[in-house]
């Protein structure tokens, strides 16, 4: 496994991200030596949506007005439903995913986690996948949508959902590990 020492990954979530889509990428980070953050809008804790309901509460570890994207390595996005619709709602989330593209960083998304994508304007000809049910947004986001359980484009690693984990957590390492890639760009 890759060694991640020295690598600070930032975790984009707030409330009704799905549990483990942000609990299993923040372990295979950790486990590879990563050095994990979970921003959010708000400081105190984010509540997570797991079997159709309210799940565990996570502590936020940063606000997005403490943070830019100088102070990581990459950026992970978990999904759920909620989660990503309100974030996308929100300017200064969008303007923080768009500067990891900007700025040719590792950038990972799962489930509905895409929508971020898409709202930041950093789709356009990229290779991805996504939950199934928007497919459509992805395309008409400019993407190259294929249904499969990972897909790699020049540092963005993109999933359909909690059962393409170990995949999607296994190239999220690598892709962190190997750091900056030019073709990832806004």
């Amino acid at each position: 496994m890759e060694n991640l020492d020295r690598k600070n990954v930032a975790i984009l979530a707030t409330n009704g991200f799905e549990e483990s889509e942000l609990r299993e990428p923040k372990k295979a980070l950790e486990k590879a030596g990563a050095n994990v953050h979970i921003i959010s809008l708000k400081s105190g804790e984010i509540k997570s949506w797991a079997d159709g309901d309210w799940g565990k509460a996570y502590k936020v570890d940063k606000t997005l007005d403490q943070v830019t994207q100088a102070d990581y390595n990459a950026l992970m996005l978990p999904g759920g439903v909620i989660n990503p619709d309100t974030l996308r709602a929100d300017k200064n989330a969008v303007n923080f995913v768009k500067s990891f593209f900007e700025n040719s960083k590792p950038v990972a998304a799962i489930c509905h986690a895409p929508w971020l994508l898409a709202e930041a304007g950093v789709l356009e000809g990229r290779n991805i996948t996504s939950y199934k049910s928007i497919k459509t947004d992805m395309i008409n986001a400019g993407a190259n949508w294929t249904d499969e359980e990972v897909v790699v484009d020049s540092g963005l690693v993109t999933s359909r959902n909690p059962n393409d984990l170990p995949a999607f957590n296994a190239k999220l390492v690598e892709e962190v590990y190997e750091g900056k890639h030019e073709e990832q760009m806004a």
